[in-house]
């Protein structure tokens, strides 16, 4: 190796060594978020424990076009596999009037390719993939969030 490549290969590292030394000044210290399951793996049960689930509330407002209605009541415990969808006890169309519940949206009646079934769509059976509880937590990291304009 010549001296002009060590030069060069010197200045590299002190230029490196300077980026990260002003980066981490100007950095101050990081935030450690703690998600609502804590530390637990997704494969084990732990109910959120820093907010509570409402129960029997009305529902929520949404806050942009075409949101999932949030879930106005707890759903610990409740079932939903491949063969039992507890929602359904009080949410299908033939139980809804009988149970004061929100009926199930037309739109989930409907495949991918808009053809109407006579029972829920496969992909709009598992609800809690799109709503969820209501819950009294606060925010994790502030944010400057307005509802769309036509919700306000």
């Amino acid at each position: 190796m010549q001296v002009r490549d060590l030069i060069k290969l010197a200045l590299a590292v002190g230029l490196i060594t300077l980026g990260a030394q002003l980066a981490q000044a100007a950095d101050p210290a990081p935030v450690k978020l703690q998600g609502l399951r804590g530390g637990t793996p997704v494969s084990a049960d732990n109910p959120p424990g820093a907010s509570h689930q409402e129960r029997d509330h009305a529902p929520a407002p949404r806050d942009y076009v075409q949101q999932p209605p949030l879930i106005p009541h707890t759903t610990s415990g409740y079932q939903i596999t491949k063969n039992f969808n507890k929602c359904m006890d009080c949410h299908a169309w033939s139980k809804a009037e009988s149970t004061g519940a929100t009926k199930v949206g037309v739109s989930h009646f409907r495949t991918r390719d808009n053809t109407e079934l006579d029972n829920i769509s496969p992909r709009r059976y598992f609800c809690t993939q799109c709503h969820v509880a209501q819950t009294d937590a606060k925010p994790l990291v502030g944010n400057a969030f307005q509802r769309a304009r036509g919700l306000q």
